[in-house]
């Protein structure tokens, strides 16, 4: 699992997740019935050691002006960090989403995995981490809402009167599928396939105005490889005289080492009190988002 960092500098997201497949926190699931998947956690290896080599491209601009541009990006696990008391694993990227290098901090038991934030991270991101980013064992179809806040501090100033922005912002994942995927390490049949949506209305300081961003993310990952592909799409609506910008990311796994589990700390570790405030069997068919993209560990 591994942190991606977004255009408007709230986005993100591994980044994560944000289910297409939910509109306003109402799964389109509900029909269906959700089938567990076996050794859920094997599809997110998080031994420090373990290497993913990723090839990406990613094409941004105003709207109608798209400029494609080509990256490479290194993503290791290289240990584990004491957060506010909580024992976290620690993922370094060198150049997620091409933005430069970051690390990102997990914490996985055993209902699931927890998304600490990142280094360097937005003041966004601060105000709604920690949340829940995958909840074992995984069952598709499913999706949950990982988070609901409102009046947040956006961390920018998008129409430039010298006052930071409000913000709103909701986000959703779900378990789609499992499914073929093929990249340039190969082709891994039963891939999980998650799709997230995460949804933001920016209130402008300088009037009653408000703009609107989105980020959603295709990711597959593979029984005992993790992230082997993702797809990405952010959309920020004009504010003033611009147009709007449109950013479309998409890494692929080139090469990959994993080393020999040896059981991780967190993954022996029980649930943390407080970190979720309602059971979760009550958010089995809603929604959540992730600003954070799901990578080998989530």
């Amino acid at each position: 699992m591994r942190h991606i960092p977004g255009t408007f500098s709230a986005l993100v997201l591994t980044g994560l997740l944000v289910a297409t497949a939910a509109v306003d926190g109402r799964s389109c699931f509900a029909a269906e019935e959700a089938l567990p998947i076996a050794q859920s956690a094997d599809y997110f290896p998080d031994q420090i050691g373990n290497r993913w080599q990723y090839r990406g491209q990613i094409s941004e601009g105003p709207i109608q002006t798209i400029d494609l541009k080509y990256f490479a990006n290194v993503s290791e696990v290289t240990g584990t960090k004491n957060l506010n008391g909580m024992t976290v694993t620690v993922f370094h990227d060198s150049n997620p989403g091409n933005h430069g290098p970051s690390d990102s901090y997990y914490r996985r038991d055993v209902v699931g995995i927890v998304y600490y934030g990142s280094d360097p991270g937005t003041p966004l991101e601060k105000q709604i981490t920690p949340y829940q980013i995958v909840r074992f064992p995984m069952k598709a179809p499913s999706s949950f809402q990982q988070f609901d806040r409102a009046g947040l501090d956006f961390g920018a100033d998008m129409d430039r009167d010298g006052t930071d922005e409000t913000v709103d912002v909701k986000g959703w994942t779900s378990v789609v599928a499992r499914e073929s995927v093929t990249v340039p390490a190969g082709t891994f049949q039963d891939a999980v396939k998650v799709e997230a949506r995460m949804t933001m209305e920016i209130h402008l300081s300088s009037g009653e105005k408000s703009t609107r961003g989105t980020d959603v993310m295709t990711a597959w990952f593979a029984k005992g490889v993790g992230l082997v592909k993702y797809v990405e799409r952010q959309e920020l609506s004009a504010v003033k005289e611009d147009r709007g910008v449109v950013t479309e990311i998409m890494e692929e796994l080139e090469e990959y080492r994993i080393a020999p589990a040896r059981g991780s700390v967190s993954r022996l570790e029980p649930a943390p009190e407080g970190i979720f405030t309602d059971d979760p069997a009550d958010h089995e068919l809603r929604q959540v988002v992730v600003s954070s993209r799901l990578r080998a560990h989530s």
